[in-house]
């Protein structure tokens, strides 16, 4: 009888993927770099294992939200002072913050403690076209 397949982290191999995020819709856009980042696009996936791929996202300022979001979506920090909660609406988010705003929705969906960090730091997002990471070869993911 056959077991289960369990990866290690010394079998694990790494690709780099380039996605566009222009016109793409924010949730849509985050479900799929969670997925990436975890790995559960290989058959390799094991759940305990930081098994995923490196994602790169240009133009973060470009990503859409649907419905009333931009006026309604209200983001949150708080200094750990009294008085010191921030709130921010979605479109002052999108206008100053992109780049925060695609990160703050993308960790959201990864595990929470030491193992989602790990596949965090994997997350590199940038506001336009243009990224540093040319010589990785990072292949272009498409999201319908």
């Amino acid at each position: 009888m056959k077991d289960t397949y369990m990866q290690k982290k010394e079998e694990v191999t790494r690709d780099w993927y380039v996605i566009d995020a222009e016109d793409i819709i924010l949730g849509r856009l985050a479900t799929k770099v969670a997925y990436l980042l975890r790995g559960k696009n290989k058959v390799t996936y094991t759940p305990h294992v930081d098994g995923g791929d490196y994602v790169i996202v240009v133009n973060a300022s470009k990503v859409n939200l649907t419905g009333n979001k931009l006026d309604q979506k209200i983001y949150y920090n708080h200094s750990g002072y009294p008085g010191g909660l921030r709130k921010r609406t979605a479109r002052v988010m999108k206008n100053k913050y992109p780049v925060e705003m695609v990160e703050r929705a993308i960790k959201g969906m990864l595990p929470k403690g030491r193992l989602g960090r790990q596949m965090y730091r994997k997350l590199f997002v940038y506001e336009g076209e243009t990224h540093p990471h040319v010589a990785q070869q990072p292949v272009e993911f498409k999201i319908n």
